[in-house]
């Protein structure tokens, strides 16, 4: 059986009450779930699943917690960063050697 059949005939909206998405149905889709690519229909079937499966509900919040995390690791660059890291390569690239000014932040 196909692994998607599941999740067209829920896109189709073909069952009044389709069966419940498995753990492996999930798991391929769960990326795309937390980024908010999936249609209303799955996203539905997801979180039903993610709401009594404690394995794949678990997984879910770790993803989560990493996105967030690696989110918040994002600082404002100074304004001037970009072109002091532009001029640095070109001189780099020129054969100029690194002086102390370029190695400060």
């Amino acid at each position: 059986m196909n692994p998607f059949a599941h999740l067209r005939s829920l896109l189709r909206g073909s069952r009044k009450h389709a069966t419940p998405m498995s753990c492996p149905e999930v798991g391929r889709l769960l990326q795309h779930y937390l980024d908010g690519e999936l249609d209303d229909a799955a996203t539905r079937a997801i979180a039903a699943h993610l709401d009594d499966c404690v394995r794949c509900g678990l997984e879910a919040e770790t993803y989560e917690r990493i996105i967030t995390s690696i989110t918040g690791l994002r600082r404002a660059l100074p304004a001037d960063s970009l072109d002091r890291l532009r001029d640095f390569g070109a001189r780099l690239a020129a054969g100029d050697e690194p002086d102390n000014a370029d190695l400060q932040t």
